[in-house]
């Protein structure tokens, strides 16, 4: 007959639940959280009390790390021995922990990154710090428990005689927490210690006047004390961890900067590695080369800058842009009473005097236990020594020392310990100066006792033993901050100068969309002819720039494209250039109407916007520096129905003509249009008929008087003089600019103000190109129609108009 087996039919969510439940608590509990009263985790304490028990300490010699692995292993800690060894290096690497707890012989490791040499050939043990954490743990200070296999015990937790929480800081994940304390100075700390036992209300301000913030064994620059103080306040914060810079004048008339510091827990080896890809992927200008001349003298990171480099902006750019500065988040989360919890400043502290409160209450009562005991011994064996001739003689007629026990108690009513102590006794202590040492011992016994018992009975004294303790290791092992604190998280600037390559380049647009930017040899080899373009398109601007200038493009529909010149595409004068749905996707029935190239954004400089439906909209140009510009962004607000035609820029001293294709044109002063938001609508610019729009908005210094060219739709041209209109108030319906006629009116197609170079291009029905020079033209007053240009019936009726765009060097240096 088979076994019968029994199954439990559960739910895999409640298993599941049930088992992770526990996982959680044991990893949480005994493996990734520090406690808060020694600042250890499980594994740390494991390898710290098993070489204490092994006595490899610090005034002994060295022993094979794998020895204690195996005993760790073996007695106290059944995991991998990696694991093991790995926590134990740790406690040794220098520039991981403040204050060592392990010293070890050979390879523990670099602050590169590179992995220590196995445990069969380093050597280990205790610093002589460790010994601070473990001092009194004989005197029954902490509570044992039994190992994993019920053979022998473990403590609970170290007596730790110093903070080692705040000293060494702690990091470790767990599930569902984390943690992330920093290392301190143990000065400021032991400090920070006796104030909080003075006074036990004192405040994070008061706390901060001895306990300036964390400090890192890897040394550095922290930035913003209120992050530090947050923290202590809270157990959560953040700080600006930058490493030590400073930049050195070469004899080549050069310059370096010279890292000797690295902030805390950063790779350096990562850290060099990325600052030389900045160099060969050309993020930042001015780097010749990056080297790591570490020694054994010190770290040293050198970044030669080529000639002329700016020193300031690239180690900016380097600090921000790589792990030379980072940012620390405080999580301090530590065990207390078995429970995790997100301590403060004043929490971790009082969790530590707690501990040692308790921890010097029961050494001092072991020590009274023990003193008590002795005390009694001794005065047993002082009698003895008193009646020494008849005990000899008890003991000589007595069978075994069972029976001289029995018959001393008996006969001299000693007790069962002080016969024991007798009978024991030899013979050399029966000299005449043994009993002197014997009441010396005695009396020094009785004022030894008195203390124990005074300590006991007084709170004031045990804290007063508790802080002269933390004195004493205060100095035997305080040193000097590493550290420096500043109060302030500086802002990091550097110009675009520092990431861009200076070159002057020419920047190319098109009204169908296409840009680019090419050298100036590539325009020079072809002379400027042949440019790339498709046929029913046209240049919107042909600018020279500098790779570090920004170009904005605006579009019909009322957004603009911003683009930094170095991100243009750079292609050959005679190779089309790029969409720029390419960069940014832009709808398809949307063109560009405008380029305005700007350096600075500067202030009193302005954007004019022109809409079809006759609006116009006034704003700064420097609300238009945008930050990010992966995408269109908003330049003005216009109906679906609507688009624009025209953007000027001004600097706030313009007139404005507005013309629309029925033939009515206004002119008033820029002023009138009041400056409104980046994203708000315009106001009414000229008074519009059904069915009427505008064809062109034209802005012009209020000093000059400019000659206004229109072309109409049957190949009509005609020059006026601004002198010809009256001045007027924005949204008037304007005056007429054509005579009206009854069969095939005019209807204009472009307006331009115009100066002696500009020449006027337009294009007809039947996809012919014309241009024309327009101060070739007489002038002609308000009531005529100019003169054919072409003619209609034969090459078609114009459909647009357009100004051609010249070369034109912008930011010319007025010297030049």
């Amino acid at each position: 007959m088979a076994q019968s087996e029994n199954y439990l039919d559960l739910p895999l969510e409640e298993v599941m639940g049930d088992r992770f439940g526990r996982y959680s608590k044991y990893i949480i509990q005994d493996r990734a959280l520090p406690d808060a009263r020694d600042g250890l985790k499980p594994v740390q304490r494991r390898i710290l009390y098993a070489m204490h028990e092994e006595k490899n300490t610090y005034d002994k010699n060295f022993r094979k790390a794998a020895k204690t692995v195996g005993t760790v292993i073996g007695n106290y800690h059944p995991h991998g021995d990696t694991s093991v060894y790995d926590a134990m290096v740790r406690l040794s690497q220098e520039w991981k922990i403040r204050n060592a707890l392990v010293e070890m012989h050979g390879n523990n490791g670099s602050i590169d990154g590179d992995p220590p040499a196995a445990m069969r050939y380093t050597e280990a043990r205790l610093s002589k710090i460790s010994s601070e954490l473990l001092r009194d743990i004989g005197k029954e200070t902490v509570d044992f428990i039994p190992n994993f296999d019920d053979t022998i015990s473990e403590p609970v937790v170290l007596p730790a005689k110093f903070p080692n929480l705040l000293v060494n800081g702690s990091t470790g994940i767990s599930a569902g927490y984390a943690t992330d304390i920093p290392p301190h100075n143990l000065a400021e700390v032991i400090d920070a210690v006796i104030k909080k036992i003075d006074k036990p209300s004192v405040s994070v301000e008061e706390l901060m006047q001895v306990l300036k913030g964390p400090d890192f064994p890897t040394g550095g620059i922290i930035q913003g004390v209120d992050g530090i103080r947050k923290a202590y306040e809270t157990g959560k914060g953040k700080i600006v961890v930058r490493g030590k810079a400073k930049v050195e004048e070469l004899r080549t008339g050069r310059q370096q900067i010279v890292i000797d510091e690295i902030p805390y827990e950063v790779n350096k080896a990562n850290m060099v590695k990325k600052m030389d890809e900045l160099r060969i992927d050309r993020k930042v200008e001015g780097i010749l080369e990056v080297r790591d001349e570490t020694d054994r003298t010190g770290l040293r990171v050198v970044v030669e800058l080529k000639k002329d480099a700016n020193s300031q902006g690239v180690l900016n750019y380097l600090y921000k842009n790589t792990d030379l500065q980072v940012t620390y988040h405080f999580n301090m989360v530590a065990i207390q009473n078995k429970t995790p919890k997100v301590l403060s400043l004043s929490q971790i502290l009082d969790a530590y005097i707690e501990h040692q409160k308790e921890v010097m209450t029961r050494q001092t009562q072991y020590d009274l236990r023990k003193a008590n005991d002795r005390s009694h011994i001794l005065e047993g064996l002082i009698k003895a020594i008193s009646i020494l001739d008849e005990l000899i003689a008890t003991i000589r007629a007595s069978n075994d020392k069972g029976d001289a026990k029995k018959r001393i108690i008996a006969k001299y009513e000693f007790t069962e310990a002080q016969a024991e102590a007798i009978v024991m006794l030899q013979l050399y202590r029966l000299t005449n100066t043994d009993i002197t040492s014997l009441e010396k011992e005695a009396e020094e016994l009785r004022k030894a006792i008195a203390e124990y018992e005074e300590l006991l009975g007084s709170e004031k004294k045990l804290y007063q033993a508790i802080k002269k303790d933390l004195r004493q290791i205060k100095k035997s092992f305080s040193d000097s901050r590493k550290t420096k604190i500043e109060d302030q998280i500086e802002e990091l600037t550097f110009n675009i100068e520092v990431t861009v390559a200076s070159e002057d380049v020419l920047v190319s647009a098109t009204r169908s969309g296409y840009v680019k930017r090419t050298s100036l040899r590539s325009y020079g080899a072809s002379n400027g002819e042949d440019f790339a373009m498709k046929d029913e398109d046209h240049l919107v601007g042909l600018l020279e720039l500098n790779t570090t200038d920004n170009l904005l493009l605006f579009t019909s529909k009322g957004k603009y494209i911003f683009v930094p010149v170095h991100e243009l595409p750079d292609i050959k004068w005679k190779d089309l250039g790029q969409h720029i749905s390419n960069i940014v996707s832009i709808d398809r029935d949307e063109s560009i109407v405008q380029c305005i190239p700007v350096r600075e954004f500067q202030e009193n400089s302005y954007l004019i916007f022109f809409t079809k439906n006759g609006m116009v909209k006034r704003s700064e140009l420097k609300l238009y520096d945008a930050q990010r510009y992966s995408k269109a962004l908003i330049a003005l607000n216009i109906k679906a129905d609507d688009e624009v035609v025209n953007v000027q820029q001004t600097n706030g001293h313009s007139d404005v003509f507005v013309a629309s294709d029925k033939g009515y044109g206004l002119w008033f002063h820029e002023s009138e249009i009041s400056v409104v938001g980046q994203r708000a609508a315009g106001v009414k610019a000229i008074k519009l008929k059904t069915g009427e729009q505008v064809v062109s908005g034209q802005v012009f210094d209020d000093l000059t008087e400019p000659s206004l060219v229109v072309v109409t739709q049957r190949g009509a041209c005609k020059r006026m003089k601004l002198s010809e209109f009256d001045k007027a108030s924005r949204a008037n319906r304007g005056l007429l600019m054509l005579r009206e006629l009854k069969s095939k009116p005019h209807r204009i197609r472009g307006l331009f103000a115009v100066n002696d170079q500009d020449t006027i291009c337009f294009k007809t029905t039947n996809g012919e190109t014309h241009s024309i020079y327009p101060l070739n033209l007489s002038a002609s007053d308000r009531y005529s129609n100019g003169s054919f240009v072409i003619d209609s019936d034969h090459h078609g009726e114009v459909t647009e108009v357009w100004k051609e765009a010249v070369y034109d060097k912008v930011f010319e240096d007025p010297q030049d």
